[in-house]
């Protein structure tokens, strides 16, 4: 697997624990060629124009919205999505019935 896809499971796995915790949503996270890191909260910017504007080699975004955590990434021309649901929202649903 490619370090821009081992980068994307690895903060999907981190976001998923912190959703578990309670933490919030909203995140985009910009790596540098140099290997920097930099969070931005609450970003609304296109990842393309994310990655331009701070010269980043690959852009996440990270969202929490009703159980669901998404991953978005881009690294020039590559792009993924990784999602899935938080064990409490599947219990929550299947209770439910």
């Amino acid at each position: 697997m490619s370090r821009f896809l081992d980068d994307a499971a690895g903060i999907f796995d981190v976001a998923q624990s912190a959703a578990d915790s309670g933490a919030g949503s909203g995140i985009t996270i910009l790596m540098s060629v140099e290997g920097g890191i930099r969070l931005l909260a609450d970003s609304d910017w296109p990842l393309a124009s994310l990655a331009a504007h701070h010269g980043a080699s690959a852009v996440y975004r990270v969202h929490n919205t009703q159980g669901t955590i998404t991953v978005d990434g881009r690294s020039g021309g590559r792009t993924c999505r990784l999602a899935g649901e938080q064990p409490a929202a599947v219990a929550r649903r299947l209770l439910n019935y």
